[in-house]
């Protein structure tokens, strides 16, 4: 079977998944591009795949032609496959987390993702006031990574209150921070704040360390994202 018509039900219901709210009420988003439709069907998490070419997966798969393909893309050049995938399912944390407070930008997010694949870290916790996880931007940032780690939206007071006592909770101060190479934990959970007004006092109420990040003097702060890659990198090799 091939879909050509924009009209098709099913492409119409698929379109609307670029919206958040329709993201929310399918439990369902959409990923673009061969690379990470690849990791979505590693996860396990592929509902159907549409695609332009003659290519049959271990998963129902459509043809569509490219009118269909280019109405569903986020992108500027369609992509050739598009796979509808389940909202990923969240796990207990156990192990090094990251709590990321109010980040909005979509890069920075999904960087971020990539980032705490590379040095380990067993979850991060995005709290409910951040960009969407789901967001085409982050999803493209992460290279894929997203498919694996174990990731929380909720409440960070709520989560913090009740986090196990065996972690140290820890969040960023540029003036009066103290190396993070200096600390004695078990298990760490690092607090990375809003690109531009960093962590609600809410949440570092809850913080029993401050860490800052040794650097030029003439260079005030880092990106939110670069930030985190650092000092996940400083746990990882601690």
């Amino acid at each position: 079977m091939e879909i050509t018509s924009i009209n098709n039900e099913k492409i119409k219901l698929y379109e609307k998944l670029k919206q958040k709210k329709y993201r929310d009420q399918e439990k369902l988003f959409l990923v673009e591009d061969e690379h990470l439709v690849k990791e979505a069907l590693k996860k396990g998490c592929v509902k159907e795949i549409l695609t332009t070419l003659d290519k049959i997966y271990d998963v129902p798969t459509i043809k569509v032609n490219d009118k269909v393909m280019k109405f569903l893309s986020n992108q500027v050049t369609s992509a050739t496959e598009i796979a509808v995938c389940h909202t990923l399912e969240e796990k207990e944390v156990n192990g090094n987390i990251l709590v990321l407070d109010n980040l909005q930008d979509p890069g920075n997010l999904g960087t971020i993702i990539r980032s705490a694949v590379a040095f380990n870290f067993d979850s991060i916790i995005i709290s409910d006031d951040s960009v969407d996880l789901y967001n085409p931007k982050v999803i493209r940032a992460s290279e894929g990574m997203l498919f694996h780690i174990n990731i929380i939206r909720c409440n960070l007071e709520r989560f913090l209150d009740n986090l196990d006592s065996s972690y140290l909770t820890v969040t960023t101060d540029v003036k009066n921070g103290e190396d993070i190479k200096n600390l004695d934990y078990q298990k760490i959970a690092l607090i990375i704040g809003n690109e531009g007004n960093g962590v609600k006092k809410e949440v570092q109420d809850r913080c029993l360390k401050k860490v800052n990040i040794k650097m030029n003097s003439d260079c005030e702060s880092l990106n939110a994202s670069v930030a985190a890659s650092i000092l996940m990198y400083e746990v990882y090799h601690g």
